[in-house]
């Protein structure tokens, strides 16, 4: 899984990087610059806003297979559409398992204490299913679109 992390590292850092080319102080903002857009993402001068980004993991405690499983999970599925429709969770998806990887949250928050907060209400995590790991992510601003394009695009809900 080392090869996911050096992706997701490199992948960060080439648009944080490419971000702060040098650009005089009075330029005006680029053709179809949305001022209003921009605000109401949190971006700042460069598009960029600041996350936590969170990789949950297999936890010590895991459920077996059975109803109280799949009411855990259910909650699990029901906290991010929560956290969602709260504008705190930007994206989520499930990872392959690979050296323990379950999924990542990137979440629309400044610091990690927040991230461990919001991440605490969720069942999996609740229960010992998975742990989670924090980074402090830099990355576009953008990413708060995403929920929103999802739910235009998926023809069936979780």
């Amino acid at each position: 899984m080392l090869w996911a992390k050096a992706f997701l590292l490199a992948a960060s850092q080439s648009l944080a990087f490419s971000a702060f080319a040098v650009e005089p102080a009075d330029q005006a903002p680029p053709p179809g610059y949305d001022a209003a857009l921009a605000e109401s993402f949190g971006a700042d001068d460069y598009g960029m806003r600041s996350y936590v980004l969170v990789i949950l993991k297999s936890g010590p405690t895991p459920m077996p297979k059975g109803e109280a499983r799949d009411a855990m999970f259910r909650g699990h599925f029901s906290n991010m559409k929560r956290l969602a429709e709260e504008g705190k969770l930007a994206v989520a998806g499930p990872l392959d398992s690979a050296d323990g990887w379950r999924g990542l949250f990137i979440l629309a928050v400044d610091d990690i204490e927040a991230a461990k907060a919001l991440v605490a209400t969720d069942p999996v995590i609740q229960h010992g299913e998975m742990v989670a790991e924090y980074h402090k992510y830099y990355g576009s601003a953008a990413l708060m679109q995403v929920n929103e394009i999802h739910a235009r695009i998926a023809k069936k809900g979780m």
